[in-house]
């Protein structure tokens, strides 16, 4: 009665579902510490499926092949941690001695300013204004969050094995409720390929992108070239933006520890060449066709999901807006909302605009 009543009124429809919207937000941040290792290890499920797949496939024990599978992922995130703790230490160790020589930077390149140009420029841009302790406090801040999270690594592990363990008997579920259905079946299917895919060869392409970026840092005697390495590992799946938020570490470090504009540059131009052809060739290719989000949405889901869930939730927006946007594609009625969230115009529109100019 109401949804017929809703129908015949468009703007109560859609108030109505503004505040479903407005509810369903407020839910995803008030159960984030439920949700948050609940994605995480879906995300880590995904990724580890062909793994348990092959096992299985090789007569293995389901049950033995998901703690083997659980295993790996264990020994894989342990590597990352010893690689990174030493590194992590250090910079705390140094962050404040950082902070000084930053300033000292600061002030010698505007005093430099000021006396190649004869402008005042003290008074307008200050220390003070720009300041690099608060840029500090926010480092800290955020490694605080993740270290946190780790703290909960064995909930997020416990999860992703019973995600394993009922992958093989999802599709049989799936069959006896849809039935004859074949079509919806297939429609499943496809919305688990396109994901695991897309996560697949995300996470490969980031994998090679931290490990050149961090041997440029090293090549160009930068402090904590592994640490540098694999925050372009991690931030390369937020596209376009994460690119610019992984070199500014490495920029930084590259004033403090030389104070030259020259090298500042080369460091800069290696992120920026290395993000190019990763993000614009390599990838697009290896892929097949385009999984892309419009940088808009890229920002808006930046700033959504880092609202709701913190740093990990900014680090996993993309990854959730793809898998989003890849089940609008494949939903009939909703599949206008995944051209709105898509990158570049749907494939008809030039078609129509020529058209529209040639009768002009």
């Amino acid at each position: 009665m109401i949804f017929n009543e809703l129908e015949k009124k468009p703007g109560a429809r859609f108030l109505f579902i503004l505040a479903c919207l407005v509810v369903i937000v407020y839910g995803l941040q008030f159960a984030a510490p439920i949700l948050l290792p609940s994605a995480l290890a879906l995300f880590l499920a995904v990724l580890s499926l062909p793994v348990m797949a092959w096992l299985v496939n090789h007569r293995i024990p389901s049950g033995l092949a998901t703690l083997i599978t659980v295993l790996v992922n264990v020994a894989v995130i342990g590597l990352f941690i010893l690689l990174a703790s030493p590194s992590v230490a250090e910079l705390q160790t140094n962050l404040d001695g950082y902070v000084i020589k930053l300033q000292e930077r600061w002030s010698d390149w505007m005093t430099w300013i000021e006396n190649s140009t004869g402008f005042d420029i003290s008074d307008y841009l200050m220390v003070s204004i720009v300041d690099p302790g608060a840029v500090v406090d926010i480092a800290r801040g955020i490694m605080g969050r993740i270290a946190q999270f780790l703290s909960t690594t064995f909930v997020v592990f416990l999860i992703m094995a019973f995600m394993l363990s009922e992958a093989t008997v999802f599709p049989k579920k799936f069959r006896y409720i849809l039935g004859v259905r074949g079509g919806d079946e297939d429609r499943f299917t496809k919305i688990a390929t396109e994901i695991q895919s897309y996560l697949g060869i995300k996470t490969v392409v980031s994998l090679v992108t931290g490990l050149v970026l961090g041997i440029w840092a090293y090549a160009l005697d930068l402090d904590f070239p592994v640490l540098l390495g694999m925050i372009a590992f991690f931030l390369n799946y937020i596209p376009t933006v994460g690119s610019i938020i992984a070199a500014i570490p490495a920029v930084l470090l590259s004033v403090i520890l030389y104070g030259t504009l020259g090298h500042a540059i080369v460091v800069a131009g290696g992120y920026i060449f290395v993000n190019m052809v990763v993000g614009n060739i390599i990838e697009p290719r290896w892929m097949g066709r385009s999984l892309g989000l419009s940088t808009l949405v890229v920002i808006l889901s930046l700033l959504f999901w880092g609202w709701a869930w913190g740093p990990l939730g900014a680090l996993l927006s993309v990854p959730l807006t793809v898998g989003v946007k890849i089940l609008l594609e494949n939903t009939e009625d909703l599949r206008w909302a995944a051209i709105l969230l898509d990158k570049g115009p749907p494939p008809d529109t030039t078609s129509v605009s020529d058209t529209v100019r040639a009768d002009i």
